[in-house]
């Protein structure tokens, strides 16, 4: 294996443990805390072997993302973006560049990822959308969903679309957000401008919320900003977009779904869904679904949404592994 692409994250972190060494990997250990330690040491027991080539690879990505979050910290953004296109051209820069600041983005505000949505909706229910939309651009996808789903509906719109044209964050304006939430939220954040919201990011919230609230805001935004809901339907992910993946794609996912939501989902989906998962799968599988299918009465709505729904949540998280791509609007034919 050469091709550090194939790797997870997870074992990643896995090969840059094993690679520095049993003294600084305990050092490194003392700084996890008990999931991240158990996690690790399990992606490490497993590991499979690995030429050294690959580990060159894997531990040469780590460095460069080592450097260039210690350039950002020591001179800021421009800077560090200049001396990368120096050190590795440009290209590789901006890769440098997006990659830490997705770090970064999701180290600042920590407490607000650790907060339940519930407390967190308390907290920001009362906020100008501009303030919501920022608080929720450092959420997670599905904190951020839960939220806005509950927010009042007039309110919804303006928060995704301001969420939507966000780009860039100063220190000073996190630091007027911390003081004014001071009385609920206690976090100290020093950094350089970094990516939050954004189009890619209110897509990856709205494939999570209900379809209702979805069709809401939509119908909404669509009468003030048509051209930017076209913008975030471009990069979202919904359950009947399957029939734009490849064959290789679609077994990939298939083998980490459960039985019973492919059946729900299935007998809740058109007939071109259906046929192309079923074109996917072994045999036995195909039989077992179909048996499961045939016991299923009065399902609901609901069900089967939560259900696609789950499903698209594993073809996103195996995306992010880099373990099959999503080509929306390729040229890619489905091979059934």
């Amino acid at each position: 294996m050469s091709d550090i692409k194939e790797l997870t994250s997870s074992e990643r972190a896995a090969v840059v443990i094993t690679a520095i060494g049993t003294d600084n990997a305990a050092d490194v250990f003392k700084h996890l805390n008990d999931d991240e330690v158990e996690r690790l040491t399990l992606e490490v027991s497993s590991l499979p072997y690995m030429d050294g080539t690959t580990v060159e690879a894997v531990l040469n990505d780590f460095y460069e993302l080592c450097l260039t979050q210690k350039v950002i910290t020591d001179g800021g953004v421009d800077y560090a973006r200049v001396v990368l296109e120096k050190a590795f051209g440009i290209e590789a820069a901006e890769r440098l560049m997006h990659k830490i600041s997705h770090t970064m983005q999701q180290k600042s505000l920590a407490f607000v990822r650790k907060s339940d949505y519930k407390n967190l909706l308390a907290i920001v229910q009362n906020e100008y959308p501009q303030t919501i939309a920022l608080i929720l651009s450092y959420a997670t996808a599905e904190q951020a969903s839960a939220v806005l789903s509950e927010l009042p509906k007039e309110k919804r719109v303006d928060v995704v679309e301001r969420m939507a044209k966000m780009d860039a964050a100063s220190p000073e304006t996190i630091k007027a957000i911390e003081t004014t939430l001071e009385r609920k939220f206690s976090a100290v954040v020093s950094m350089d401008t970094t990516e939050v919201g954004g189009v890619n990011y209110v897509a990856d919230v709205l494939n999570k919320v209900d379809r209702a609230t979805e069709k809401f805001i939509f119908d909404e935004l669509t009468i003030r900003d048509p051209a930017l809901v076209e913008e975030i339907k471009k990069k979202m992910f919904v359950f009947e977009d399957i029939l734009s993946l490849d064959s290789m794609a679609i077994q990939r996912f298939i083998r980490e779904c459960e039985i019973k939501d492919l059946a729900i989902a299935i007998k809740g989906s058109n007939s071109d869904v259906a046929a192309t998962l079923y074109a996917n799968m072994p045999q036995r599988m195909q039989e077992s679904i179909q048996q499961e299918i045939e016991y299923m009465h009065n399902i609901r709505m609901r069900d089967v949404e939560e259900a696609q729904q789950r499903i698209v949540g594993i073809i996103r998280h195996l995306e992010e592994e880099g373990e099959l791509v999503i080509g929306k609007g390729g040229d890619d034919e489905i091979i059934a």
